[in-house]
């Protein structure tokens, strides 16, 4: 009797006493969009404090974001229709990867709760603007007002202390933490005690900096997160040594809020090797390039040419080359670290793009050819013939030109290891840049520096005799197919009318030179002259339809065409190209045109997608910055089972495409 009394007195009390005031705006909904509900619920609390909550609940698919949305998104705010200081607090949220694009944000339910210090009005009221996507994106805004006056409900500190649980902690998940920069990339590095399981990391954005998905490297108890950073535009990021950065490091249901200044990367020698050993490899195999290869040859062809060459001459010759492609290498890492600190596009080869250059190229080109075919040789006056006999160490001086001048040629060639190796030193720090141009340009020097080493390889070759005349004429033919292939470069930058004229000069001019130097031979000037128009018209038929049909329904390449197609359930194929790539003429002719590929990427689940790069493209410079690559061919595949996308080798296969092709379509 005594107990039912006392729990009388309990009610009763409960029902006298005061309660503490709620004030709940109900469910709002907008008329235009269906798929987002919200509430807002306020209640006073102690020391002048009133507690709210904001209640968000999506249909399956949809999400909002956080407060740094990443690189695409607008964060939850609200316009007060009186100024009030609001403190809002976020939970820890969620990563959704789409295209290349990162975000970060909630879906399903989502509770934010906030605190407003000091005095409130009786009314709160204000707009909440909210942004909600899944295929499309929504921005709604939600009107409310809250009556502080209204009556209590008991829920709401319950659910605002369940809210306050869901925020990220100061502390308890890591021992040590660190951020490093080095251009176009951030690296953190924590340690926890116990190690890491599935580690997350969300941060927060900084000014005229995008950060894309981080890649993570557990090592016992050390995580390092590796992040691309790009500007707002997808080009290069600003400096971010010395800011502050503040993010979200979660793993196994624990979440940890931290700030730390953002130092300069370390270079380690360990990932450092690696690279340098590609660079190296890349560099040598561009000897084998058929931009390099005339120019290797026609060196060789220096050799024969004159008999009784000393082993001193010949091994001075060709260490004048070498000097030519290193010094040639060391000046590409001047020009890309002048773009760097200019946060101009960076790209390998992009030169080509340039049609004064291709020009250029061509006429000296056409010229080295026309001489090893013996139409004319051009005889400088003898006071500068001495000159440069005794001030360049026997003539060095055209040989250091000779080894420029095949660098130069190198540039549209990325062979397997070679691109990989420039698309690091494109983001490295500017001391592994310069080690890593080094590296390809003592590669690239392996076979002159053995010739140097040992002039009798040269030099063992047969004695000179008539089938000298032959070799001659071989290395000329040789010398203009890459004339030719570069004059028919200027197809796709001045047009067919303009490009003929530009051609005829250049056989007029060849003919002037003849005539100037040559008194026979007009057979074989005239049969040069045909063979170059030919071959030019025929590789630039080449730039708009090839020798076998492409039935590829190619689409104009963008960030927007990948997310409509994943959203659509679909494949996607990435080519990105370009004219003066030879890479990609072999990927062309030797995979892309075969008719299992064509069948595979022609199939209805599947979007090919094509960027151009054979003339300045903003964007395909943003594509390609984006993901971390300089050079070109560039090929990517995404699916419904890698929706983040994968890239491909730079030397395709036809078993390595149509397999990740079956890859990303995944089970449906």
């Amino acid at each position: 009797m005594l107990t039912v009394f006392r729990r009388l007195l309990v009610c009763l009390a409960l029902l006298w006493l005061p309660v503490s005031w709620a004030a709940d705006s109900g469910w709002l909904r907008a008329a235009d969009n269906d798929d987002a509900s919200v509430r807002l619920r306020a209640q006073p609390a102690e020391a002048g404090e009133t507690h709210l909550l904001l209640d968000v609940a999506l249909e399956k698919g949809w999400k909002t974001y956080w407060r740094s949305p990443g690189e695409g998104g607008i964060a939850p705010s609200i316009a007060w229709q009186t100024p009030l200081p609001v403190q809002w607090y976020w939970p820890t949220p969620q990563r959704f990867d789409v295209a290349g694009i990162a975000t970060q944000g909630y879906q399903g339910n989502v509770t934010f709760p906030l605190v407003v210090k000091g005095k409130m009005p009786d009314t709160l009221a204000g707009v909440l603007t909210l942004s909600t996507c899944s295929d499309v994106c929504i921005l709604t805004d939600y009107p409310f007002s809250l009556d502080l006056s209204g009556p209590t409900e008991r829920q709401f500190t319950y659910d605002f202390t369940k809210a306050m649980g869901t925020l990220p902690r100061e502390d308890g998940l890591t021992s040590s933490l660190k951020a490093a920069w080095a251009p176009g990339k951030l690296t953190v590095t924590a340690t926890r005690d116990g190690g890491w399981h599935a580690p997350a990391l969300y941060l927060d954005g900084i000014e005229d900096a995008d950060f894309a998905r981080p890649t993570f490297k557990i090592q016992g108890e050390t995580l390092t997160a590796t992040v691309p950073v790009t500007d707002g535009w997808g080009e290069a990021a600003p400096d971010l040594r010395g800011k502050t950065l503040s993010l979200v490091l979660a793993d196994g249901g624990l979440a940890q809020q931290s700030q730390t200044t953002i130092g300069e990367a370390e270079v380690t020698t360990s990932s450092l090797l690696p690279v340098l050993a590609m660079a190296l490899l890349g560099g040598f195999i561009l000897n084998l390039m058929p931009c390099v290869l005339p120019v290797l040859a026609m060196k060789l062809g220096s050799v024969l040419q004159v008999e009784g060459q000393t082993r001193s001459r010949v091994r001075g010759q060709f260490l004048a080359s070498v000097a030519g492609i290193v010094v040639s290498f060391l000046a590409l890492a001047l020009m890309m670290t002048f773009l760097r600190l200019s946060n101009q596009a960076l790209g390998w080869g992009i030169q080509f793009q340039n049609p004064w250059f291709i020009a250029a190229m061509a006429l000296v080109m056409v010229l080295f050819s026309a001489s090893l075919l013996g139409l004319f040789e051009i005889r400088l006056p003898s006071g500068i013939t001495t000159s440069l006999a005794t001030r360049g160490g026997n003539g060095l001086a055209g040989h250091f030109w000779q080894g420029a001048f095949a660098t130069l040629l190198a540039t549209p060639c990325t062979a397997p290891f070679l691109g990989t190796a420039v698309s690091v030193a494109l983001v490295a720090p500017l001391v592994q840049l310069w080690g890593i141009f080094l590296a390809m340009g003592i590669g690239m020097s392996l076979p002159w520096l053995a010739i140097a080493a040992w002039p009798g390889l040269a030099r063992r070759l047969p004695r000179p005799g008539r089938w000298m005349n032959t070799l001659r004429v071989v290395l000329g033919l040789m010398m203009l197919g890459s004339a030719v292939w570069l004059i028919s470069l200027l197809w796709l930058h001045i047009g067919k009318a303009t490009w003929g004229v530009l051609a005829l000069v250049l056989v007029l001019l060849l003919e002037g030179v003849w005539r100037r130097y040559q008194r026979r031979g007009a057979l074989a000037a005239t049969v040069l002259a045909l063979l170059m128009a030919l071959s030019g018209y025929w590789l630039t038929s080449q730039t708009t339809g090839a020798v076998v049909e492409d039935r590829i329904a190619w689409q104009p390449l963008s960030e927007q065409a990948i997310t409509d197609a994943l959203a659509a359930n679909k494949r996607v194929f990435v080519d990105v190209t370009a004219d003066w790539c030879v890479t990609c003429k072999a990927n062309k002719y030797n995979v892309l045109l075969r008719d299992d590929v064509q069948q595979a990427l022609s199939a209805p689940d599947v979007v090919a997608l094509r960027g151009d790069w054979s003339r300045p493209s903003d964007t395909v410079s943003q594509f390609l910055t984006r993901r971390q690559s300089a050079a070109v061919p560039f090929n990517q595949i995404y699916g419904p089972a890698q929706p983040q996308g994968t890239i491909l080798p730079a030397l395709l296969s036809r078993e390595g495409v149509l397999n990740a092709l079956s890859a990303a379509k995944g089970e449906h």
